[in-house]
This record gives structure tokens, sequence and C-alpha cells, in this order.
């Protein structure tokens, strides 16, 4: 097994970028591929928030997703019902993990987990739920597949802090973070 500790700065301008949506509410939409449904995504986004299409080109009419770029030039993939940072230069994370070294993996995943969650805190506050990924109050599509999981609620908006498990297929452990439409919060 391989592993990486890089600085957390890309972390720290993606994680403020998505500080600064207070009401998620308006960049979800229905689901939809092509030139339309792209169109008006960008369009929903970017009156939301200010951010700008990461590239102009030519939208292939079975897409559904564009990268947006925000003001600290963090590139977020955007669906019509989630946003995925792009920010893979950050932080703790391990590769090329063998089957039998998947134990190491979760104790390096274990040791950074609480700086990981500190610096979510510093930019949405206190989470209504931190726990393990097997936790019953986890729905069950995601039970399991989060070794660590941190949950804060904003309007419209569910944003997960996490931690992978890995597994005897994987090969790669490390933290994430997304945002996913709620219609609870």
């Amino acid at each position: 097994m391989k592993t990486q500790l890089r600085s957390s700065d890309d972390d720290e301008r993606a994680m403020a970028d998505l500080a600064e949506v207070s009401d998620w509410r308006s960049l979800w939409g229905p689901p939809g591929t092509g030139l339309d449904a792209i169109r008006a995504l960008v369009s929903r986004v970017t009156a939301a928030t200010g951010w700008r299409p990461w590239a102009p080109g030519n939208i292939d009419p079975d897409r559904y997703t564009w990268g947006l770029v925000t003001p600290r030039e963090t590139v977020m993939l955007v669906l019509p019902d989630a946003v995925l940072p792009e920010s893979p230069r950050s932080g703790w994370s391990a590769y090329e993990i063998g089957p039998t070294e998947v134990a190491d993996a979760e104790e390096g995943l274990d040791t950074h987990w609480p700086a990981q969650l500190a610096l979510g805190r510093k930019h949405w506050g206190d989470p209504v739920f931190v726990g393990p990924g097997s936790d019953l109050r986890v729905p069950p599509e995601w039970r399991d597949r989060r070794r660590h999981l941190a949950v804060w609620l904003r309007p419209g908006a569910e944003i997960h802090l996490y931690a992978t498990q890995p597994g005897p297929n994987d090969t790669q452990a490390g933290f994430g973070y997304s945002v996913y439409a709620s219609e609870v919060a």
C-alpha cells in the first residue's frame, strides 16, 4: 500500500465555496441530457452561485453534468441533484491497497478522520450526524459504503463528508465530500 498526505488547501477552498451557498433549492432541477438540459443546469447554478462554466464546447447529447468554476478556482461537477467538488489533491489517501492491507488503510482513515471533520466544522458548523457508515440511521443505499460519515443540512441540501470504506476489491481509500439535493433539509 502506498499513502500520501497533501496540503488541505484544495479542501479549504472547496469547502469555503460550498459554505457560501446558503440555499441550494434553486440549483436543483429535473434530470435530463443534451444541450437544453445542460444549458438549463448551468443557468440555474450560475444564477444562484456566480460560478462560471469551466469550458465552452460541444455538449454531448448524452451528457447530464457540467463543470463550473468558483471564484476560488475550484471546479465543481454539477448534476441535476448533486454537486461534487474536484479537489483530488488534498489530505490523506492510500492507493494500491492489497487485499491484506485493508486494515492498514482503515487505520489511516481513522487516524486522519478527526482533522477532516474539524475542517468540515470550520466551514459548515456542527453536523447533524457523525458516525460510522454502518449506522442503521444511514439509508440502505449508502450504508457500509463509508467508514466515517458526517452530514450537515442546508435549505434544499445535505452536505456529506466521508471516508471511503476500503474492502477486498478496493485499491484506494481517502476522504471526500459532496452536496446532495434533499427534500428534508
